[in-house]
């Protein structure tokens, strides 16, 4: 055993063995430049983000009614008026005619 420390004492690496040079210096320089522009971008993309996604005025809006009466009785929407008076008339709708029921010109 004594033998093949001696011969691993004898075989000695050089001194540049192991140690960063020039271009290990340069490749960490540039990953540096690189993180610090990514970081750059970022922060101007975070800037544009809105703080909330809220909707706003987008969405559907709460009524508190005033009294407790439109609570049983909501408000109706538009046209439901003209709807509630064609249906209390049905006749006030008629159907398509056909060409031979028109009526004839006045008078005539």
């Amino acid at each position: 055993m004594t033998g093949f420390a001696l011969l691993a004492a004898e075989q000695q690496l050089p001194e540049d063995v192991g140690k960063a040079g020039p271009i290990g210096a340069l490749l960490t320089v540039l990953l540096f430049i690189a993180i610090l522009l990514l970081v750059r971008s970022m922060t101007t993309h975070l800037r544009r983000v809105p703080r909330s996604f809220d909707a706003g005025d987008d969405g559907p809006r709460v009524v508190v009614p005033d009294t407790p009466a439109e609570l049983v009785d909501p408000r109706p929407e538009p046209g439901q008026e003209l709807l509630d008076t064609l249906r209390r008339a049905p006749r006030a709708i008629e159907g398509p005619r056909r060409d031979g029921d028109r009526p004839g010109p006045a008078g005539g």
